[in-house]
């Protein structure tokens, strides 16, 4: 299986603007996609799965693996 990757720049997360550490989801919301720390997406009631989110985490050289979802 060929490793995924976040394109693109992420910094923060779109619910609660606080800086990414070592793990990211792109999950739908009730208020559309988008990018959650790890207690926003439990917040939010998100899960992960093919229409529902990914999980990435933060790899040694900066990107991001996708590892869920």
């Amino acid at each position: 299986m060929t490793n995924v990757y976040w394109t693109g720049s992420i910094e923060r997360c779109d619910a609660c603007r606080k800086p990414f550490e070592a793990v990211m989801y792109d999950a739908a919301t009730s208020r559309g996609w988008g990018n959650l720390d790890q207690k926003c997406f439990e917040a939010l009631g998100c899960s992960l799965g093919t229409g529902r989110g990914q999980k990435y985490e933060k790899q040694a050289d900066g990107r991001w693996l996708k590892t869920g979802g």
